[in-house]
């Protein structure tokens, strides 16, 4: 029996969310005898990110499915592959599967356990035994332990929630080649639009600024641009900010954005519902900015400055400079 873990990149860079996944699955092993882990690469042309995953420290095996089918990560293709290794005959048998909580795993890992006909184990945030985990329910409201009795446990990590595995250099891990299984036929790629920024990623960053409704419009945002140069931050937004035409969607941090877990997380303009704490409890230091004393953000801030924004992100941002 061993332990198997989906890798998520593009193609060319192991993504970092894969190394918190692994810290998970690290911490299971500890509770079984399963004690190998498996990364599951599925890709094409993406030797390099092979090359990455040979630097991780206590891995047993890398499994590489490269094929053109899997060139863009299509659910409807990776499931099947996924079911294929957990139930082939002759093949090690895996006690759990694990994928990062992120829109990739998110659409794919529900596939897998019904075609396991499982129950999918959602949103991990800590291990308690082999069969037994805590995750947020109610906007992280309340945290439930869940046990699973399944033959397989099939299971999205909230990466925010568990630290990067560290890396080894010059490792020497076996990669197993899988063969592709056909195209399912039932979707096709068309394409994809990214924003490209030299900012770090949201998920990623050590240091965030998020603006709210308070911005009161979307070229005031640049006040956080400003400030997140100075600080080689992110800028995220709030629900409210983006449905309002402040800010990009991929911006939006909380329940139905982005789960962050940065070192510092700054909250300007932002009243503090509860959908949007739920994605930044995470944070080591959060810092709030708000000119309403009675604001929720306080509750959950470590610090808390009672101003308008607009005096004082002008000044913040010419103390960073000085």
């Amino acid at each position: 029996m061993a332990i198997l873990i989906v890798a998520e990149h593009d193609n060319t860079a192991l993504k970092p969310a894969t190394l918190n996944t692994l810290t998970a699955a690290a911490a299971i092993a500890e509770h079984t005898t399963d004690n190998d882990l498996h990364l599951l690469i599925i890709g094409a042309k993406c030797q390099s990110v092979v090359d990455d995953a040979q630097d991780i420290t206590g891995l047993s095996q890398i499994l590489l499915a490269d094929d053109p089918v899997y060139q863009s990560p299509l659910a409807e293709n990776i499931a099947p592959l996924i079911v294929f290794l957990a139930q082939a005959e002759g093949r090690t048998r895996y006690s759990h599967i694990l994928t990062s909580a992120s829109t990739a795993g998110k659409d794919y890992q529900p596939r897998v356990a019904a075609l396991l006909d499982v129950a999918q184990i959602s949103d991990i945030i800590s291990i308690e035994s082999a069969d037994t985990f805590k995750r947020p329910i109610y906007a992280g409201n309340a945290i439930a332990t869940v046990q699973s009795s399944d033959d397989i446990k099939v299971i999205s990590v909230r990466s925010s929630a568990f630290a990067l595995t560290p890396l080894t250099a010059n490792t020497e891990v076996p990669v197993i080649d899988i063969e592709a299984q056909a195209d399912s036929g039932k979707s096709v790629f068309i394409n994809a639009e990214l924003t490209l920024s030299p900012r770090p990623e949201l998920t990623t960053a050590r240091v965030i600024i998020a603006g709210g409704r308070g911005m009161k419009n979307a070229e005031n945002f640049s006040l956080l641009d400003t400030l997140a140069d100075n600080l080689n931050g992110a800028v995220g937004a709030s629900r409210a900010a983006v449905d309002a035409g402040f800010a990009a969607n991929d911006l939006q941090i909380g329940q139905t954005g982005k789960i962050v877990a940065p070192d510092l997380y700054i909250a300007v303009g932002i009243s503090g519902a509860i959908q949007h704490i739920a994605g930044i409890t995470g944070s080591k230091v959060i810092v709030a900015i708000n000119n309403d004393p009675d604001a929720p953000i306080f509750d959950v801030a470590d610090y808390g400055l009672v101003a308008d924004l607009f005096d004082v992100l002008p000044a913040l941002t010419a103390a960073l400079k000085a």
